[in-house]
Order: C-alpha cells, then sequence, then structure tokens
C-alpha cells in the first residue's frame, strides 16, 4: 500500500517542493542583497519549514528530540548518520538556532534553484571530492567561521547514504579538521531513523506514510579525547539509538 499510495502522492510532493525551492531562490537573493548573511539565514529557514511541510503530503510523520540544552554560544559538531536526502531540510529546520551549516559538493552549487544559492553563501563549505587540498582548505575556513560565529556544522561522517538504514564505518577526517580549528566545540551526535524507506523504491514513488524521526544524543566534551574516542562514542551512540 505504501507504494500503491507513492504513485498518487509524489506528483503533488514533488509540484510543491519544486514550487518553493524556485519560489524562495530569489526571495534569498533579495535577503542576501539587502538584508545580509542574517537575513538570508532566515529565509533559509523559512524555506526548509516550507519543504519538511511537504513530506505530510507523503503520510510521513515527522519527530524531532532533543531533551538536552545545547548552547548556542559556541561551536557545535553535530554527527549525524546519512539515509536521504530528505534528511537535510529537518535538520536545518529543528537545528535553526544553532546555524547549522554542511559540507556539500562542489557540484551542488550550480543549477538547483535555492539550493546551489544557499551553498554559495550560507557559509557552509563545498569540497571538490576529487582534490584533497581545496577539500581540506575549505573545511579549514568552514571551522574559522564556526569558531568566530559560535555556528555548527552537521557532519555525515559515513560518507554515502545509506540505502537500508543500516550504518556504515564512520571516517575521522572531517571532525578532526574542525576540531583543530574550533577545538571548543561540543560533539553531538543525531541519530535519524526510517528517511530510507521514503526512497526505499527510488525518487519515483515515494514511499507513503513512512513514521520517520530525527534524535539528538546526550553530547559529549572533546577536550582530552583522541578522535577515535570521539568517533567511536558517536558511531556507538547511533548505533545503540537505531
Amino acid at each position: 500500500m505504501n507504494k500503491f499510495f507513492g504513485y498518487i502522492f509524489s506528483p503533488i510532493h514533488y509540484l510543491l517542493f519544486g514550487f518553493f525551492v524556485c519560489l524562495f531562490h530569489p526571495i534569498q537573493w533579495v535577503c542576501y542583497n539587502w538584508g545580509g548573511q542574517e537575513t538570508h539565514k532566515k529565509s533559509v529557514d523559512l524555506l526548509n519549514f516550507f519543504l519538511v511541510s511537504t513530506y505530510y503530503l507523503l503520510g510521513s510523520s515527522i519527530s524531532f528530540k532533543n531533551p538536552y540544552k545545547l548552547p548556542e554560544q559556541r561551536p557545535i559538531v553535530f554527527i549525524s548518520n546519512h539515509q536521504s536526502l530528505y534528511d537535510i531540510p529537518p535538520l536545518i529546520w529543528f537545528l535553526r538556532k544553532y546555524h547549522a551549516k554542511f559540507i556539500s559538493k562542489i557540484e551542488l552549487t550550480k543549477g538547483i534553484p535555492s539550493v546551489s544559492f544557499n551553498l554559495k553563501y550560507g557559509g557552509g563549505a563545498n569540497i571538490d571530492r576529487k582534490d584533497s587540498k581545496q577539500a581540506v582548505a575549505e573545511i579549514i575556513k568552514l571551522a574559522e567561521r564556526m569558531k568566530a560565529n559560535n555556528w555548527s556544522t552537521v557532519i555525515f561522517p559515513e560518507g554515502t547514504r545509506s540505502k537500508d538504514g543500516k550504518l556504515k564505518p564512520f571516517a575521522i577526517g572531517g571532525v578532526a579538521t574542525i576540531l583543530k580549528k574550533a577545538p571548543n566545540a561540543l560533539i553531538v551526535p543525531i541519530v535519524i531513523r526510517n528517511s530510507w524507506k521514503l526512497v526505499q523504491y527510488g525518487s519515483f514513488p515515494l514511499s507513503f506514510g513512512e513514521r520517520m524521526s530525527w534524535e539528538v544524543l546526550e553530547p559529549m566534551e572533546p577536550q582530552g579525547k583522541s578522535m577515535e574516542e570521539i568517533m567511536n562514542y558517536a558511531q556507538e551512540s547511533i548505533k545503540k539509538a537505531l
């Protein structure tokens, strides 16, 4: 039945999703050029609120839990598993007060309404996976912005999306680079559940009626701990929560 209703409601979802990303592209331009980065951020937050709302057209339920009082005046590294592109709008919306940035492929900075503009001017890191020096330099710049502005970043250390929801091994590189430049950053794991089911049949049809959740897990102070200890803690926390 999930697949059957997916054929019916996926076109509606895509039409509305596409409408919002096209609508907010000029809105972002105006906000960035006339109001600066802070005004631009508000437009991006609002865009992602509307993008998340389109999930409900697929009969999806969305849950976000954060039982911890996280600092707003301190950099945070959110370490999360990654199951689909649908992971990202809820993270932007629900983590908006922490100014969450992302590390993205540089190819995404061209040709996608709203998304490409935000990646270019939103303050994240756009990396060329074929050029390791450029990638490291971009992540260092992101870490410096995090430290200067008390921003946070979301890192998917699996390196690629999990198509079946099973956790892949975590890579250390991105987190290690950030902590070298922003050593006071707090480590906060996030577990994402069931967003992979939304795309289990591919991009069409999307699966109808899936229950998806995003949950903040217990933070960790990185001072005095090795990168292996930090990443092992994040990975085991997420694995247990899954």
